[in-house]
């Protein structure tokens, strides 16, 4: 009996694996899209979120189940607790994902981010891209010195952030209000995006010691 509920522990665990990994494609896509205006690209994140949806749902069943039935405790109940807190943020990661590329179709044909803009987000996605990539480790590996790593990756984020509002803050900002509201809400995304990430690693951090990490900002 034990061995078969390590087992499904262990199932939880690929399951929170496998939602990193297509929230990293689709973050990446949803970029893509929204550089390039890639309708076809935007469309495709657009109607896997719900994957993304299902995969926690079934997921928050499974470990509400298993808690019920096992009456975990330690290290175990640990695992099944912080599991339903990682697919809330994963698939909320996912939903960040959907709403860019969302923006991105609204604004199709024309591309959705200024030209002098584009450099800022472009590394905003791949900050969010390697972000959701360490916390997918993390959860793989339980590696605590990666999970306290993503709070430093997350400074980064929030320089980027900075950077993108003095430029929607100059006075010489020549593209109106509804693309800075647009760009706002990019920054927004992206930001949120990596706090999430941090939560996760926080999380498995929590699971291995039983102790909250240290805010490191």
């Amino acid at each position: 009996m034990r061995d078969a509920f390590h087992d499904e522990l262990d199932a939880v665990r690929d399951t929170l694996i496998e939602m990193g990994r297509k929230v990293g494609i689709a973050m990446e896509f949803a970029t893509t899209a929204l550089l390039t205006a890639d309708l076809a690209v935007a469309e495709k994140v657009i109607s896997e979120d719900t994957q993304i949806d299902q995969m926690q749902h079934d997921l928050d069943a499974k470990t509400l189940t298993l808690l019920a039935r096992q009456q975990p405790v330690a290290g175990d109940l640990r695992t099944l607790v912080t599991s339903l807190r990682m697919s809330a943020d994963l698939e909320r990661m996912g939903d960040l994902a959907h709403h860019i590329a969302k923006l991105a179709r609204m604004r199709y044909p024309a591309t959705a981010v200024p030209p002098e803009l584009a450099l800022t987000i472009q590394e905003m996605g791949k900050v969010a891209q390697r972000i959701i990539e360490k916390a997918t480790t993390v959860i793989a590996t339980h590696n605590l010195e990666a999970a306290l790593q993503l709070e430093k990756d997350d400074d980064e984020m929030d320089k980027l952030h900075r950077k993108l509002f003095l430029t929607l803050l100059d006075d010489a900002w020549p593209h109106g209000i509804e693309t800075a509201i647009d760009m706002t809400l990019l920054g927004r995304y992206y930001e949120r995006c990596a706090d999430h990430a941090v939560s996760v690693a926080r999380r498995v951090y929590f699971l291995v010691t039983g102790e909250y990490a240290s805010d490191q900002n």
